[in-house]
Parts: C-alpha cells; structure tokens; sequence
C-alpha cells in the first residue's frame, strides 16, 4: 500500500524529500500543491522534475477522496459522506449563513464516548482518522473554497484524537500549509484530561465544551466521561488560561425537556462558571431512534436563555439547521452503513 502524502507537516514532507533524494526546498514545493494548489495527482506538480514525480508515484499518493454522497437541505445546510474503510462512513456537515460559511468535520469513525443523546456513540468506535483524512473533508467538499470557518464537532471526540487534530490543526493554520488563522477554528471536546490542557498550550484555536448539566450525576447519566474526566476538574483547568483576548471559550448545551432545563440548571450553571468570561450556546435536541430524550419548544429554550442572560451569562441558541434531512450528527453514516449490510452492496471504498 503507497503512502499518503495529504496529511504531512512540512517536516514531515522535508523526510520524504530526503528519502527520495530531492533537494531539501521540494518540501515547500511539495506543500504549496498539496495545500495551495490542491492538486490530486504528482502529474500536476509541474515543478517538479519528471523523474521525481514518477518516483514520487511509485512510492506515494496524493491520498484525496471525494464524498460518496450528500444530501441536501432546504435551508442550504448540505450533508456529506466520505468513505471510511470498508462498510464505514464518516459525515461533513456544510452550513451556509450570510457571510458565513462553515464546516464541520468529523475526526474519527463513530465514538467511544457513549453519550446516551448521541446517534454516532451508538455506532461504537472503529477507528482514528489521519490528519489526512481530516482534511480531505476540508478541500474535497465543492464549497471548499468559500468556507470561512471549520469546527471540529463531528462524528467522534476531537480529543480523544490529539495527535492528528493537532497535526491537521497545524497545516491548516501554518503559513505553507492552508495558512488559516486559528480564530477561524473551533475545536469541541466533551472535556477529557489532560488532552485539553495539551490543546490549549499547542494551539490557539478556540475551544467548545460540551457540557449539558452542570450536576455531576446527571451529567455522569448523559455522558459517562463525567465519572473519569469530572466537569468540574475541567472548568478548574481552563480558568487558569486568559480569555479576555480574541480567543475564546464557549459550552455547548443540548436542551432536554424536563430534564436540564430548570431554574436550578440556571443557578448551578451561573455558579459553575462564575469568574469566566465564555459563552454558553443552547442547542435544540434532534430526536434519534431509540431515544425517550425530547426536545423543549422555542418558548422553553428562550426562556431558559433569559434566565441564563440574567445570570449575567453571555447564551445564545443554535439555529437549528438541516431538519428536513438525516440532521442529528451520525445519524446519516449509520443509515448508510445499515443499507449496505441489509443488501450486501459493496461500499464504493
């Protein structure tokens, strides 16, 4: 099997340079076609000697792969579906919204995690994506090059996969590779340690927690990481850092009915984060099967936001996008993955 090439940092080009005998100047060159000029064949590399683009061809590939397919919303938001090996599929979510146009990848196949509310937890874990991987979603997507902003809220938990987000985090803001800058990326995590403190020290990317409940055992219900990654121990730890700069801080919180939604969620919440200037960001809850979870109305969420604003707490709400296609995250890749096992269909990887 050829290695891939999409994924690499400039060190990691200036290896494969000196393992083909090219000058060391070729990782540059390398980089700007990968990551500039986004070509998918070592034939297009025009600066390159016709030698070193054949010997180049025999030992490596370029390693891009489109989307199997998308659906599409009336809203404008597009799903997207990528091969993940064989019988696996991962999901890319296109949201356009007035000057904006963001991108959410995913970083690994399904989750370990095991959030009740979660479609791709469901799934189980099947793997780690490559920074290669990770990316390809960014440049084989056809908005690709409109996109404003990319955040990390896909199938899997970014940081339970530091390594190849770090590593697809610094090709995408290095200035040889995508040179992004990092206020344009967010990265979620549902708070595992010590990965977010090696994140916020490696990167200057912003970050997103999930949260959900500010009660240890509720929350510990919801998301079983709370017994060993504690949210407290979490919001202690990113208290130490400086957010009255441009980066920022923000919780996601997912609304259930009856649940989490309460004057005392407000209460503990306020007390939770107080001294920490961040952002909560409410999300509707999207149905999936199997799920007694439901969703509060429109009525229900804004009042929980006022309530949460009167706390002198910065809360804004998601708008919910994509309801008219598989919106919930996993929810496609895993109607997808059944087809193909119902039929036995090959997959197209």
């Amino acid at each position: 099997m050829k290695e891939t090439l999409f994924g690499k940092t400039l060190e990691g080009l200036r290896s494969v340079a000196e393992a083909e005998g090219l000058p060391r100047y070729a990782a540059q060159q390398l980089a700007r076609w990968l990551y500039d000029k986004r070509v998918d064949s070592f034939a297009a590399m025009t600066d390159l000697s016709k030698e070193a683009r054949q010997r180049l061809g025999e030992r490596y590939e370029v390693g891009l792969a489109a989307p199997l397919s998308v659906q599409v919303s009336a809203d404008g938001t597009k799903k997207y579906l990528f091969p993940a090996g064989r019988g696996r599929y991962i999901e890319t979510a296109y949201i356009p919204e007035r000057d904006r146009h963001t991108l959410c990848v995913s970083t690994q196949v399904g989750c370990k995690m095991g959030c009740t509310f979660c479609m791709t937890g469901r799934q189980g874990f099947h793997g780690q994506l490559t920074a290669g991987e990770i990316l390809n979603q960014v440049v084989s997507v056809p908005e690709s090059r409109q996109l404003t902003n990319i955040v990390y809220m896909g199938m899997g938990e970014p940081l339970d996969n530091l390594e190849a987000v770090l590593q697809s985090l610094e090709i995408l803001t290095a200035p040889w590779g995508f040179g992004w800058s990092p206020r344009r990326i967010t990265v979620s995590t549902i708070g595992l340690l010590p990965a977010v403190q090696t994140f916020l020290e490696h990167s200057q990317a912003h970050l997103a927690i999930s949260l959900h409940s500010p009660f240890e055992e509720e929350r510990a219900r919801l998301m079983p990481v709370q017994r060993k990654h504690p949210i407290r121990k979490i919001i202690d730890l990113v208290k130490q850092y400086d957010w009255h700069g441009q980066r920022r801080i923000s919780f996601e919180y997912i609304l259930f009915k009856g649940l989490n939604d309460t004057p005392a969620h407000v209460k503990e919440l306020a007390r939770l984060l107080n001294g920490l200037k961040c952002r909560i960001n409410l999300i509707r809850f999207h149905a999936i099967p199997g799920s007694d979870l439901q969703s509060p109305s429109p009525t229900e969420v804004e009042a929980f936001r006022d309530r949460l604003r009167a706390k002198g707490i910065v809360t804004t709400i998601r708008r919910s996008r994509g309801q008219d296609i598989d919106a919930a995250c996993g929810l496609l890749s895993t109607a997808e993955r059944e087809k193909h096992r119902t039929t036995g269909k090959p997959d197209g990887s």
